[in-house]
């Protein structure tokens, strides 16, 4: 059965600098039709990752009148970032979410280096597809 993460994850990931610009990462996350960008850390940690969505985008950027071409990245993200492994099952993945209140998730293999990205509307579509026995 096709319960694993990943079987249903995104790739490639869409991963940019922290100092980026806010409005650049809204063209691109538009353009490509994503709802999060992950942002790569690892200058200053190995391994270590941040997170964009568009909710802060609303929070953070909308909700407080900022401007997005002085605004960096960096300055909106979530890090460090929760990681799922490819292996989990869509309920482990779920339950992750669920405990930590989160919609994405990036997927990083057993080196810690990134191989896709699942979110909520992932698994949405995968018990759509599926079907979902509750197991």
């Amino acid at each position: 059965m096709l319960d694993k993460v990943r079987d249903w994850m995104s790739r490639p990931v869409v991963v940019v600098d922290p100092d980026s610009s806010v409005s650049y990462i809204l063209t691109l996350m538009r353009r490509r039709g994503i709802h999060s960008v992950i942002v790569d850390l690892t200058n200053e940690k190995a391994n270590q990752y941040g997170i964009v969505t568009t909710t802060d985008v609303r929070d953070k950027i909308i909700g407080e009148g900022r401007n997005t071409a002085e605004t960096r990245v960096r300055e909106i993200m979530t890090a460090p970032v929760i990681t799922a492994n490819p292996e989990w099952t869509l309920r482990e993945c779920s339950q992750t979410m669920q405990k930590s209140n989160i919609h994405h998730l990036p997927v990083a293999d057993e080196n810690g280096v990134l191989i896709g990205i699942i979110s909520a509307t992932d698994i949405f579509i995968a018990a759509e597809e599926i079907g979902w026995g509750g197991t």
